[in-house]
């Protein structure tokens, strides 16, 4: 019954995964999309200045931040388990 039980949750933070990533990748993909749509009606109506930049880096600010909390901290090894790895390492590192 127990490895059922594990069996699940494995299920389930493996699907919350995958959404997580499915959603990063729409929202790179609506971003590249969108992006130079903005980019091309300022320079054909205001080409005197230049306010795409605005969007192009706050939404690639959020977009930035968005890949972090998906893959970013596991790669900068601050993941979930950085802690308890650290913990550990200090545990058997002998002064």
């Amino acid at each position: 019954m127990e490895a059922n039980y594990k069996e699940e949750q494995k299920y389930f933070k493996a699907k919350k995964r995958v959404n997580d990533i499915k959603g990063f990748y729409v929202h790179l993909f609506i971003y590249l999309i969108t992006i130079p749509i903005i980019i091309t009606v300022n320079l054909m109506f205001v080409p005197s200045f230049h306010w795409f930049w605005f969007s192009v880096l706050g939404w690639g600010m959020g977009l930035f931040f968005h890949w972090l909390g998906v893959f970013g901290f596991q790669k900068l090894g601050l993941g979930k388990d950085w802690e308890e790895k650290k913990i550990k390492e200090f545990m058997n590192k002998k002064y």
